[in-house]
């Protein structure tokens, strides 16, 4: 018999998971399918769920001084909808991409993370975004790196006794960001490949600083310092034409029944240079 506890308070959610072996449930729409493919598998073993979804306040996004803080149960659609600067464009695209409009409603930022599947479109995006990983246990609260957090397929940084209750991404003056993703059809379709980007500018329209992110093209999502550093100082209008082979090789892409891993590999690139040609326009152009 599976048991089920849906505590209204943090307090009490940390005392449950210090005490038991528990999968934590927020938006459910991992948790529930994954149930289901192994019960398919005939593996009917599950832990005991604890549903965070009663507790007040964590669905919060909040802005401070320096940086903006997405509570856990924090949604999609409340990314999708929150009044939130250029440097969340990306971010924000893919909000209205995963999913359909329930998942969306349902699916949380965190619950992306801690899945930690390579195709997960949140997380090159936060990876991008340099953001912060709030995990809490009875015994307070410390933040981890998002390039950090995630350590291998389906494996995270969170401990038995922790719990992720927020994202931190820092303000960075000047900047936007973008996503793209390429799968099989234009909507409810895991990536075969993704990028997302932030750059900022001077004011003479030259790159000042840089962050690109892969998904789906290895193990873990993971950012490309050696592009990155070939962009600073780069004319923005003039940043595609640097993109190349050499910035990818530390890519690890396999063959599945999407696509080849030479496929990804090359698609990883194209979608690099579409997503910095994109950043070219201005705002108003790419509205248009």
């Amino acid at each position: 018999m599976i048991a089920y506890y849906r505590p209204a308070t943090l307090a009490e959610a940390l005392a449950i998971r210090a005490e038991r072996d528990v999968a934590i449930l927020a938006g459910g729409t991992d948790i529930y399918p994954a149930r289901t493919a192994r019960l398919g598998w005939g593996d009917p073993a599950h832990k005991d769920i604890l549903d965070i979804s009663a507790i007040r306040g964590l669905d919060r996004i909040e802005e401070t001084d320096t940086a903006f803080r997405f509570g856990c149960l924090a949604t999609w659609t409340a990314l999708a909808e929150a009044p939130l600067p250029p440097l969340f464009d990306g971010y924000r695209r893919a909000a209205r991409e995963i999913g359909g409009c329930q998942i969306q409603n349902r699916g949380t930022l965190s619950g992306n993370i801690c899945t930690a599947s390579p195709a997960g479109d949140g997380i090159p995006n936060l990876l991008a975004l340099d953001a912060q990983v709030e995990l809490t246990s009875q015994s307070g609260a410390r933040t981890v790196a998002m390039a950090a957090f995630i350590q291998g397929y389906r494996q995270t940084v969170c401990r038995s006794d922790e719990i992720v209750t927020a994202l931190v991404v820092p303000k960075l003056a000047g900047a936007r960001g973008a996503f793209l993703k390429l799968g099989a059809r234009k909507y409810l379709v895991i990536s075969i490949a993704m990028v997302a980007g932030v750059v900022a500018v001077d004011e003479a329209n030259r790159i000042i600083h840089a962050r690109i992110a892969v998904g789906a093209c290895s193990a873990v999502p993971q950012r490309l310092p050696a592009l990155e550093a070939a962009l600073i100082g780069v004319a923005l209008e003039d940043e595609p034409r640097g993109v190349a082979a050499v910035h990818f090789t530390a890519l690890t892409p396999i063959d599945d029944i999407r696509a080849s891993a030479e496929y990804r590999q090359a698609a990883a690139l194209a979608l690099t240079r579409d997503l910095l040609c994109g950043l070219i326009a201005t705002p108003e152009r790419r509205a248009a």
